[in-house]
């Protein structure tokens, strides 16, 4: 209960407009902070959320059906579009503060079911997907936001690195506590 209440501040925290303006006015604080902020608001609020409210466990039993949502959202907001799109209409923000906690919630659900094996291949694919936007983000010869400068983006593809290593690390640490 207590998680939901952390998770559900965080999320009106970060729902403010002159924090919301504050994150999306420099790329890497909208990409890396704001979107994973809201990923883990969702997470934090998903537990309670799946169990009393929505009860998507019942649809998710296997974990697959929510991740394969997660893919879907996850990899459309990587999308430099996406980006641009959340900062031009009203609409696509109001769907990033939906759908982004939704995919926190339904990592946290689906991830709970499934076995080391499906998850080290889950995580990896993370990683892998994290190392391809860093190639794009930073090797791309022309920017890829319109509203970001080009000095932006090759901040966002080092975090990109950043969080690919952290997830690989994530990993070994995982498949060390299971043996």
């Amino acid at each position: 209960m207590r998680q939901f209440y952390y998770g559900l501040a965080l999320f009106i925290f970060l729902a403010l407009p002159p924090i919301r303006t504050l994150f999306e006015s420099i790329m890497v604080m909208h990409m890396h902070m704001q979107m994973m902020l809201l990923f883990i608001a969702g997470w934090l609020m998903g537990k309670l959320v799946n169990e009393k409210l929505i009860k998507a466990h019942r649809y998710n039993t296997t974990g697959m059906p929510g991740l394969i949502i997660f893919i879907f959202l996850f990899i459309y907001w990587m999308l430099p579009r996406a980006m641009d799109e959340a900062l031009e209409y009203p609409s696509v923000e109001a769907f990033k503060f939906v759908s982004i906690p939704l995919i926190g919630m339904l990592f946290r659900d689906s991830m709970a079911k499934l076995n080391h094996n499906k998850k080290f291949i889950i995580y990896t694919c993370i990683a892998i997907t994290f190392s391809i936007l860093a190639y794009f983000y930073i090797f791309s010869e022309t920017t890829l936001c319109n509203n970001y400068l080009e000095s932006d983006q090759l901040a966002v593809g080092y975090g990109f690195i950043f969080i690919a290593i952290s997830v690989v690390l994530l990993m070994f640490i995982q498949i060390k506590d299971s043996k």
